[in-house]
C-alpha cells in the first residue's frame, strides 16, 4: 500500500462509472436488437412472404398435379410454418389410387408432394364402359370410350374370386408378358370354372386355366419362338402345351420353355 498500489476511492469512481455505462448501453442494444427481430417475425407473419410459394407434385401418373394439389387443400395464401404434413398425407391418400404419400415443406415456401400410386393391373370392359382394376384388386369407376394402354381388358369377369385370382396371376407375371396380352375373356367350362381364353397383341390365342395362368405364361415368349410367326393359331396351355393353327384339326406340341435354357 506504501508502496502506490493503493487506489483512491476518487479515482475508482469514475472507471465503475464508464463500466456500467457500457454495460447499460449493451442492454439496450441486445432489446433494441430483440425488438427489431420481433417486428421483422410480425411482418413476415402478416405479409405474403410467409405464403406457400410453390406446390411440386411427384410421382404422378394417374391423376395430374391439378387433381393432387386440390385433393391436398394446400392453396398459395396458407402460411408455410402452418402446414400440417400429416393432415395432407391423408388427405391425397384418400385418393382411390393413391397407395402411399409424403410431404415436405422447404424454405421460404416450397411444399413437395410425392405420390405412389398403385398400379392399374387391368380393365373390366363393361358395355362401352372400361374400369380400372388396381393392384389391390379392387375396380374403380371408369369413362365411356377411354382407351386402355399397356394393361389387359377383361371380358366376362365380376368380382369374386376369378376376378381376384386373374388378378393376382396377372401381378405375378413380367411386365413385358402382361403388356403382350390384349384380352382375356373369363369362359368358364364345367370341368374348370377357372377357364380363361386370351388374344395376344401378336395374334395368337392362348387357352388357360388360371390355376396355373402365371407359371404356365412365364414361358410364353419361348413358346411363341418355337412357333411360325406367319402361322397363327391357339396354343393350349390347360395341361401340357399344345399348338393348334387356326382352321386345321391336328395340334402340335410345344415345349416349356425356361429363360436360361439352352
Amino acid at each position: 500500500m506504501s508502496n502506490g498500489k493503493l487506489v483512491s476511492l476518487e479515482d475508482r469512481i469514475p472507471k465503475l462509472k464508464e463500466q456500467r455505462k457500457k454495460k447499460a448501453n449493451r442492454r439496450l442494444i441486445f432489446l433494441l436488437i430483440l425488438f427489431f427481430i420481433l417486428i421483422v417475425f410480425v411482418i413476415y407473419f402478416q405479409s405474403s412472404l410467409s405464403h406457400v410459394k410453390e406446390i411440386v407434385v411427384k410421382g404422378n401418373t394417374i391423376y395430374s398435379t391439378e387433381e393432387i394439389i386440390k385433393n391436398s387443400g394446400i392453396s398459395q395464401t396458407a402460411n408455410i410454418w402452418e402446414i400440417d404434413e400429416q393432415e395432407i398425407e391423408k388427405k391425397v391418400k384418400e385418393m382411390s389410387e393413391v397407395k402411399n404419400v409424403q410431404v415436405t415443406t422447404r424454405l421460404p415456401g416450397t411444399v413437395s408432394i410425392t405420390v405412389d400410386e398403385m398400379k392399374r393391373i387391368a380393365y373390366i370392359m363393361n358395355g362401352k364402359e372400361y374400369k380400372p382394376v388396381l393392384e389391390n384388386g379392387k375396380t374403380i369407376k371408369g369413362q365411356a370410350g377411354e382407351i386402355p394402354a399397356n394393361a389387359p381388358i377383361l371380358i366376362g369377369f365380376d368380382e369374386g374370386e376369378p376376378l381376384e385370382l386373374m388378378i393376382q396371376e396377372l401381378e405375378d407375371l413380367p411386365v413385358e408378358i402382361q403388356n403382350s396380352i390384349s384380352e382375356v375373356h373369363y369362359r368358364p367350362k364345367e370341368t374348370d370354372r377357372f377357364h380363361v381364353q386370351l388374344f395376344m397383341n401378336d395374334g395368337f390365342e392362348v387357352s388357360a386355366t388360371l390355376r396355373s395362368f402365371s407359371e404356365k405364361m412365364a414361358h410364353y415368349p419361348s413358346i411363341v419362338s418355337q412357333l411360325d410367326a406367319n402361322q397363327k393359331g391357339i396354343i393350349d396351355l390347360e395341361v401340357g402345351s399344345y399348338f393348334k393353327a387356326f382352321e386345321e384339326e391336328g395340334a402340335e406340341s410345344v415345349d416349356e420353355e425356361t429363360e436360361g435354357e439352352g
